[in-house]
């Protein structure tokens, strides 16, 4: 079982990503005319494997090129130390996944684990092997949780546009940062994502945020691949109380830390 600690340690080395075995995939069975593997523009089933990106991950929004942050987000980015980057600041770290928080939308997206896609005809299903997080983007014109408490991965609705899929989420909790450098979200966000099947082995994502609270701009980010994995299966990978004591003993206290990750939320 894959650990916190490991998957840290692989995100700061950036190491080759992980090797999985077993999933069947439906589509592609047969060829185009110019010997490529046919599929359907409109099923994105399977499990897919980030490989824009160091190691097979990268954010979904350049951290270099964000908007300008309004007061309030200013104030959450300078009281951020992650864990890579040049304001890393060994022992300081307090990236929220460091107290077993999950990464939540769309950090989970860049992260460099494979995730699962089941079309179904009123939503989509995603199962993300990291943290075994999963997701529905509803199809059925309903409005779902309504008036519900804000979560790490909010509330999405979906529709085709074309052969483009787009999910539109909101009700997101102000918890896990935009990236792994420290960018923050609100509670007011909406967070838009486009899907577009390239070709039989290449899934297309880019994402739209908008977010009055934290950016006086709209934050448009480029598409990111990721590559189909037929004989792939999701992993156990769970954060546990022993990963964030590991990870204090090897990493944060010869790093001159002094108190835990397992501290309160702030």
């Amino acid at each position: 079982m894959r650990t916190l600690r490991s998957t840290l340690l692989f995100t700061l080395l950036a190491a080759s990503a992980c090797c999985l075995a077993g999933c069947a995939q439906k589509s592609g069975t047969g060829q185009t005319a110019d010997g490529k593997a046919a599929f359907s523009p409109r099923d994105l089933d399977g499990i897919w494997m980030p490989i824009s990106g160091k190691a097979g991950g990268s954010p979904l929004v350049d951290p270099n090129n964000h908007p300008p942050f309004t007061p309030w987000a200013q104030k959450r980015f300078d009281a951020s130390f992650p864990s890579l980057g040049p304001r890393d600041v060994p022992g300081k770290e307090n990236d929220p996944i460091l107290k077993c928080y999950p990464d939540g939308m769309p950090k989970q997206l860049g992260s460099p684990h494979p995730f699962e896609i089941f079309m179904r005809p009123d939503r989509m299903v995603m199962i993300f092997e990291k943290d075994h997080d999963w997701r529905y983007a509803w199809m059925d014109g309903k409005k779902h949780n309504e008036g519900a408490a804000p979560t790490f991965n909010g509330y999405a609705t979906a529709k085709w546009d074309g052969d483009t899929f787009v999910v539109e989420s909101t009700g997101f909790n102000e918890i896990p940062w935009l990236d792994y450098y420290g960018d923050p979200h609100s509670d007011a966000m909406k967070l838009t994502e486009y899907y577009k099947r390239v070709d039989h082995d290449t899934l297309s994502i880019s994402v739209t945020i908008e977010d009055p609270k934290a950016y006086t701009q709209v934050w448009v980010g480029k598409p990111h691949l990721y590559k189909l994995e037929p004989d792939w299966d999701l992993q156990d990978y769970y954060c546990t109380q022993d990963d964030i004591q590991q990870y204090d003993k090897d990493v944060r206290f010869p790093a001159g830390a002094k108190t835990t990750s397992n501290r309160k939320a702030e």
